[in-house]
């Protein structure tokens, strides 16, 4: 399960923040202390998260409850933006209106300056991997990071073109997406979910 972190100030601002490190709203830690609750429901077995505050800060409330340490990897960390981060999307498109374009378009753009989306992936992703691995068998491993990394580590996971990333839809703060290993591969169970998954029957029929 990945988890997006709760509300920050620069979310409502509609403002790039990549690595930037920007703390929780009032409203993020309410958000974060609700879907803890949910999410302890699925009695994890561990917990990993960007060492960012705001996303320590989410992973925290689900710490507190379940009594799961939480292992921290800048791995997991937002997309560099370099010259991007702090500012709006009217602002880059105002500055950066040919590079913010081609983004859109899903060409691979370092945005800023910054890293590629595949290079977001590949620190990402084999941590999830490697992670998993280490579980019992049906163990349930929540990972709280960030909007881009999630999107990435999806695509990457269930064997996305890069280009198509995109079509992944977004995460709300404090909503999460939910993989499935099958004998194929992950499979993307649920997206952007705010509720427990409900059991799939009839799967294909």
């Amino acid at each position: 399960m990945l988890w997006r972190h709760g509300q920050t100030a620069w979310n409502l601002e509609n403002r790039f923040q990549g690595t930037l490190d920007i703390e929780l709203t009032e409203t993020g830690v309410a958000q974060a202390k609700r879907a803890a609750r949910l999410l302890a429901g699925l009695s994890p077995h561990a917990i990993i998260a960007s060492d960012l505050r705001r996303t320590a800060a989410t992973a925290a409330e689900l710490a507190a409850v379940t009594g799961l340490p939480v292992a921290h990897d800048e791995a997991l960390r937002e997309t560099y933006a370099g010259e991007w981060q702090g500012l709006t999307h009217e602002e880059i498109k105002a500055r950066f209106g040919e590079q913010y374009a081609a983004w859109k378009r899903g060409e691979p753009v370092r945005r800023g300056g910054g890293e590629l989306e595949t290079e977001v992936a590949d620190r990402a992703a084999p941590l999830v991997e490697r992670t998993v691995e280490k579980l019992p068998p049906g163990g349930v491993l929540v990972v709280v990071s960030h909007g881009g990394t999630i999107r990435t580590t999806i695509g990457r996971l269930i064997g996305l073109a890069p280009h198509t990333w995109e079509a992944l839809g977004g995460l709300a703060n404090c909503s999460w997406s939910v993989l499935g290993e099958s004998v194929r591969g992950w499979r993307l169970l649920e997206h952007n979910a705010g509720s427990l998954p409900e059991p799939v029957i009839g799967d294909d029929v």
